[in-house]
């Protein structure tokens, strides 16, 4: 184990394939799903179905992109750093902080969503409580060694992994043959309470700002490269497992909820987001215990994705101040190999989320959204004008390449300031994307008087990715 000497700022790496695989899946199989569905459900109707499945395919997309330039530079700062040397100190800034920023809220907005949930079985309880119990838990843990972590994080990943697959087999037998006690509920629901698309195409496009921060996390294959074992074999596997599982989950998640209850009783209305759709469902079929037990499914889930945000947030604070981004007492790491002053300043989004649940408590869910939404879109359009970029200098991979390459990720660019005008357009999210256009003002701001005569690209870091690719074919 290296000693911390003060200024040590090397990252281990120590995730294994497995880990890497349940660390994507922890981020990205969250609140999003979970819980913020309900809020797309209202504005959709079953063609929330519709809106996962577009969804998905924008995902699959950021993930083909990420993980092809991933593959080929696993370096600290992942796609950030990719997108300072193919598009310039200013992009790759904004970049960083956008994401630092949006891992940082979403952290918070899961453990809001704990807090619903254990609202369910104690509604007296405050709901800042669990917030800052389970907010202090995952600080604990991820002061830890990235070892400890990721074994931690394989573990919870692999409890949600297996019921929402155990979800999937009874719904669809609930649909289709039902069970004892109860007959088969068809796909009725789909059409009969106002049509399958009840809201119009525009309410497919509007929930899409909705739908998208279920997304966030599948990014992490490019900053959990840097501490990857094997990076190449890992990011190239999970890049393509990500792509299947997570629109599988996805719609076909969706399409159980819509058919098993009206959409009208899976909705979330009025921005009080307290109960989980996929809670609804067996609580309003009065399937003795299993509410109870879904509840607890997504309450680890919450948890998990905490976690994992929280982690990429830390990392990614590490590698703003390795360049030059941020303060350098970022930079350091102990002697368990764990920045533990970027994780410190990583933690304003567990302060945020009590602050809300204490002083707004029905809104503070949609408000976190929101402001999480703008990062996001700011972080995906980057990513993928980085990567029309890159393969315009590298050209394809000899090993993963993003189906339809520059094609793909101009269309998928278009399909995003789309749905950034939606952001806009949507009541529930508009004025957090007011307040995250003057955050980014200020970032730029910042950069220019500040920062910009700091910046460097790290070319060593890229030629030793280079090097190790050479010798690996």
């Amino acid at each position: 184990m290296a000693k911390n000497t003060g200024g040590q700022t090397e990252l281990k790496r120590s995730l294994s394939h497995g880990q890497m695989n349940m660390i994507v899946l922890g981020s990205a199989l969250g609140t999003g799903l979970f819980l913020g569905s309900g809020d797309a459900i209202a504005l959709a109707g079953p063609a929330v179905i519709l809106t996962y499945a577009i969804g998905s395919a924008l995902a699959a997309v950021i993930a083909g992109a990420t993980g092809e330039m991933a593959i080929r530079y696993p370096v600290r700062g992942g796609f950030g750093t990719i997108a300072t040397r193919y598009l310039g100190p200013y992009a790759g800034f904004l970049t960083r902080w956008a994401y630092w920023t949006a891992t940082v809220l979403i952290a918070g907005i899961e453990l809001v969503a704990v807090s619903s949930y254990l609202s369910y079985w104690f509604p007296s309880l405050p709901l800042w409580v669990p917030i800052a119990i389970f907010g202090a838990a995952i600080i604990v843990l991820n002061l830890s060694s990235v070892k400890s972590f990721g074994v931690l994080e394989f573990f919870l990943s692999s409890i949600k992994v297996f019921a929402i697959l155990l979800f999937m087999l009874v719904g669809l037998c609930l649909i289709f043959f039902g069970l004892p006690g109860h007959a088969a509920v068809g796909m009725s629901n789909l059409s009969n309470h106002g049509g399958f698309m009840p809201n119009g195409f525009e309410g497919v496009w509007l929930a899409l700002a909705v739908v998208m921060f279920s997304f966030g996390g599948i990014e992490m294959l490019s900053i959990s490269a840097a501490e990857a074992k094997d990076p190449a074999r890992s990011v190239r596997s999970s890049t393509k497992a990500m792509m299947v599982r997570l629109a599988t989950f996805y719609v076909i998640s969706l399409f159980i909820v819509m058919s098993l209850i009206p959409w009208q009783q899976a909705t979330t209305l009025g921005g009080s987001v307290e109960t989980s759709p996929f809670v609804l469902v067996f609580q309003q079929l009065n399937i003795s215990g299993a509410a109870h037990v879904v509840n607890f499914v997504v309450l680890v889930a919450a948890l998990s994705s905490a976690n994992a945000n929280l982690y990429a947030g830390t990392r990614l604070m590490h590698s703003l101040a390795v360049d030059g981004m941020a303060p350098r007492a970022f930079a350091r790491v102990n002697s368990r190999g764990v920045p533990a002053a970027a994780l410190w300043i990583s933690t304003p989004g567990i302060v945020l989320a009590i602050i809300l649940r204490v002083g707004y408590p029905k809104s503070a869910f949609m408000w976190m959204l929101g402001l999480i939404m703008v990062c996001a879109l700011i972080v995906w359009v980057l990513i993928l004008f980085a990567y029309v970029a890159y393969r315009r200098v590298e050209g394809p991979s000899t090993s993963f390449n993003l189906w339809g390459g520059r094609l793909t990720a101009g269309v998928a660019i278009l399909v995003f300031f789309a749905v950034w005008v939606a952001l806009f357009r949507t009541p529930i999210s508009q004025f957090a994307a007011i307040a995250g256009v003057a955050y980014f003002v200020v970032l730029t701001v910042v950069y220019f008087a500040v920062v910009k005569s700091t910046l460097r690209v790290d070319e060593e870091a890229f030629a030793e990715a280079q090097r190790a690719l050479d010798a690996e074919h």
